[in-house]
């Protein structure tokens, strides 16, 4: 019966958002009506989705600091070549996507083959990506962005509440590589990998290649970030992206995701996503200053983390 129940690192998070949302529900009317829970949805689909590259990442005993900013200079290219440069649209996207694609290859290249802790290279990225898409936009904002590239940030009904049709693209996304890490192979190398890279080497498993398409498949999650951010916004910002990287590692960690590697899935942290945005929405209802949401994201993360290093500690203690 005890291999049958979800393991705590399943479970806490799912029940703290049941907790959190009847609280909410309690001190506030409009919380639990569908129009507000629709809200918290668009509100974490962008990050919901660079959460998932960097779930990838982090299980397997790396992180990846540049993914907000990689996602900026994506949603540039792909609104300056459809506003500026008269590229149709589809291109447009696929070049957006193209760049935070090649971006990941870079960070996958510097870690396998110069074997350079991922936290360094990707803070180098980081600030390479953020001067890059200051120059390539000139600093501005793009504006006038074509209708079809905005199109996933247009609504659909369910009954009586709004639903965003980049919420379906978010959990879509979050099947599919549910699906890849639970039931093929590319999955359990993924998990060996993080587990142990030495015995998995060892094992046969082709370690490098493994790391290498970690971050190549974050860098195109980031760009399909980029695409429903500029959905939501209708512009290409070169300033977003800047709190992203660390939403991302805040969902993946409160998710039950270890930062060690090697232990976590993505249900998990789609429910960290779901966890930083109803305490948001929540606090926001309720009349709490912004300064106090960013507070209580900051208590959740360290209590996440101290959970995961007991958890660890008793499992060699067993």
């Amino acid at each position: 019966m005890k291999l049958r129940l979800p393991s705590a690192a399943t479970l806490g998070p799912l029940v703290a958002l049941v907790m959190a949302c009847a609280f909410f529900g309690m001190r506030s009317d409009r919380f639990l009506t569908g129009d507000n829970l629709s809200i918290v949805l668009q509100q974490v689909m962008v990050v919901g989705v660079i959460a998932v590259g960097q779930t990838l990442i982090i299980l397997t005993a790396g992180v990846d600091l540049s993914c907000g900013m990689v996602m900026a200079l994506g949603g540039i290219v792909m609104t300056t070549l459809a506003v500026e440069h008269g590229v149709p649209v589809p291109m447009a996207i696929g070049c957006g996507i193209g760049a935070t694609t090649a971006v990941g290859l870079v960070n996958g290249l510097l870690v396998t083959r110069l074997k350079l802790p991922p936290f360094i290279v990707t803070l180098g990225t980081l600030n390479i990506a953020f001067a890059t898409t200051q120059l390539y936009s000139n600093a501005q904002t793009v504006t006038d962005v074509p209708d079809s590239m905005t199109a996933l940030g247009g609504t659909f009904q369910v009954g009586n509440t709004s639903i965003v049709y980049g919420v379906v693209v978010m959990l879509l996304l979050y099947m599919v590589a549910t699906y890849v890490l639970t039931q093929t192979a590319a999955g359990r190398h993924l998990y060996a990998v993080g587990n142990n890279l030495e015995a998995a080497r060892l094992s046969g498993i082709a370690t490098p290649r493994v790391l290498l398409g970690v971050y190549v498949v974050a860098g195109m999650c980031y760009g399909l970030a980029a695409l429903l951010s500029v959905a939501r916004t209708g512009v290409g910002d070169p300033n977003a992206g800047q709190a992203e990287n660390l939403e991302a590692i805040t969902a993946v960690v409160l998710g039950g995701t270890s930062l060690f590697g090697g232990r976590g899935a993505l249900f998990g942290t789609l429910v960290g996503a779901l966890i930083v945005g109803v305490f948001r929405n929540g606090l926001t209802l309720i009349g709490v200053s912004s300064v106090y949401q960013v507070l209580v994201t900051g208590v959740l993360v360290i209590l996440a983390v101290a959970a995961d290093q007991f958890a660890r500690r008793g499992g060699r203690a067993t």
